[in-house]
């Protein structure tokens, strides 16, 4: 029978070995190697997104947020939407064949592209020490099952090994990582469905029966696209890029958005459930499991903390090619140690801080700040270039035709901060601890935070302003990839 066309592989190259190590980072991938296909991307991120940190952020809405079950079921439904973002920035990859930040040169310039390099670079990070952590408490919580009580010693050991093995599939590279993610996608859908069943018995839907104030509901909202859809843009074309060039943008966005935006939704929607039955839901990632049977505790976490290393394997990844992009005298190899010793000093921060819940708020809203304008910049960039990408000069650092001004392409990056600051301006991240702050806007608007859509359009309508003739005029000059 023959294939769809949506799953077609036109270049007929066979997916490397399970278990070979990846060479390539940022490097143009050629197209008698690209063997991937959309199906690939949606399993691989169902395998990832099926994950207990979804479980906990709606859980976050009804325990701290304060909102009803039914707001959080509207809101949760609304916000994965943004799903849509992060297939739309999937499909210039395989035009490209390069990374995600490899291809954000052509919109900042290759010396302007360091700053949302960094800037992503610190997010990544930042995803790996949540997961980290999540990883460290689960296990914490397993041996006091077992009758021991870790200390400070104890943890720091759980610490090291949870770096040590997240670091294996990250280094293995990206047949590794769509493959193993695959396979963990269904006993992970067995896990949550039981876990769902058992959360019936106890939710008690209507423990708020008047909810939130508007501008509550707006937080959640940038909280559910911040760590959903949005916050997944910059990973997009780090695993698509290995599909052949003429695969079809429609394929792309429809596999990408339904293979997060489904168990997302799912899984945000049982954590809100849990959250009306459990006050303790949202006190520490493993409070999700405090009103809950000793049979079915254990199981739950050993599945948990196999979950969050899928999860963190997307992180690593991608952070390694982002800090190759930067530093591009780095292989990609030298980025994962890096990032894995780096994550580990400040994973063993988290664990030990008190202030858990407000540090991955305050992270989780703070990202937007950055995000939402570079997301539109460059997703404005590929449509006025009409994704055509010349790979060679999105790979060299001293010329090339998105050298322009020195290195750097001042509309990208006055775009970048002028988005940036509007974002600011209706920030609510009152509930982030030490790093609490709320724009002037939000402060007059009921606590409302529509930073998410500020930036995404005060960045994306100055990129057009400043540069929409020049990067049209690029794209025509740029021959389209076959």
């Amino acid at each position: 029978m023959a294939r769809s066309a949506s799953d077609q592989v036109l270049t007929g190259a066979a997916a490397p070995s399970v278990t070979s190590i990846e060479r390539r980072g940022i490097e143009h991938v050629p197209h008698d190697e690209r063997w991937g296909k959309p199906s690939g991307l949606f399993w691989m991120w169902a395998g990832a997104v099926w994950n207990v940190e979804f479980v906990y952020y709606g859980a976050i809405a009804v325990v701290f947020l304060g909102l009803s079950f039914t707001q959080a079921l509207l809101i949760t439904l609304l916000g994965n939407l943004s799903y849509v973002l992060t297939g739309l920035a999937s499909v210039q990859g395989p035009r490209a064949g390069t990374t995600t930040f490899a291809i954000s040169r052509a919109a900042f310039g290759p010396r302007g592209n360091k700053l949302p390099s960094f800037f992503n670079w610190v997010t990544q990070v930042g995803f790996e020490i949540e997961g980290i952590a999540f990883i460290v408490f689960a296990a914490i919580v397993l041996m006091a099952k077992a009758g021991f009580t870790a200390g400070t010693a104890a943890k720091i050991i759980f610490i090291i090994l949870a770096v040590a093995i997240q670091a294996v599939l990250p280094t293995l590279g990206h047949t590794a990582v769509l493959r193993v993610l695959r396979w963990l996608a269904i006993p992970f859908i067995v896990l949550f469905a039981v876990m769902a069943v058992l959360t019936v018995e106890k939710a008690k839907l209507h423990a708020v029966p008047h909810g939130a104030s508007w501008g509550m509901l707006f937080v959640y909202l940038a909280l559910v696209i911040s760590a959903g859809g949005l916050g997944w843009t910059e990973n997009g074309n780090d695993y698509s890029r290995y599909l052949a060039a003429s695969t079809g943008t429609k394929p792309i966005v429809v596999a990408v958005a339904l293979g997060a935006a489904i168990p997302s939704a799912l899984l945000e929607v049982l954590g809100a459930a849990v959250g009306t039955a459990v006050p303790a839901a949202a006190d520490s990632p493993t409070g999700l499991i405090a009103g809950f049977s000793t049979w079915f505790v254990v199981p739950f976490l050993i599945f948990a903390i196999v979950q969050l290393f899928a999860i963190n394997t997307l992180d690593l990844y991608s952070s390694g090619v982002t800090l190759q992009s930067l530093i591009p005298r780095l292989k990609r190899l030298h980025c994962v140690a890096i990032d894995t010793v780096v994550c580990a000093g400040f994973a063993a921060y988290a664990v030990f801080s008190s202030s858990f819940f407000g540090l991955l708020t305050g992270f989780l809203l703070y990202i937007i700040l950055w995000l939402g304008p570079w997301c539109a910049i460059y997703l404005v960039d590929c449509v006025l270039r009409r994704n055509r990408y010349d790979h060679d000069a999105l790979l060299s650092d001293s010329g090339g035709r998105y050298f322009r001004n020195g290195g750097i392409h001042w509309p990208a990056v006055i775009a970048q901060l002028t988005g940036g600051v509007a974002a600011y301006l209706w920030l609510n991240a009152s509930s982030g601890g030490v790093l609490a702050s709320v724009g002037p806007l939000s402060s007059r608007a009921d606590g409302s935070d529509f930073s998410v859509f500020i930036g995404l359009l005060v960045g994306g309508a100055v990129y057009y302003l400043l540069a929409s003739r020049s990067v049209r005029a690029e794209g025509e000059a740029t021959p389209a990839a076959v």
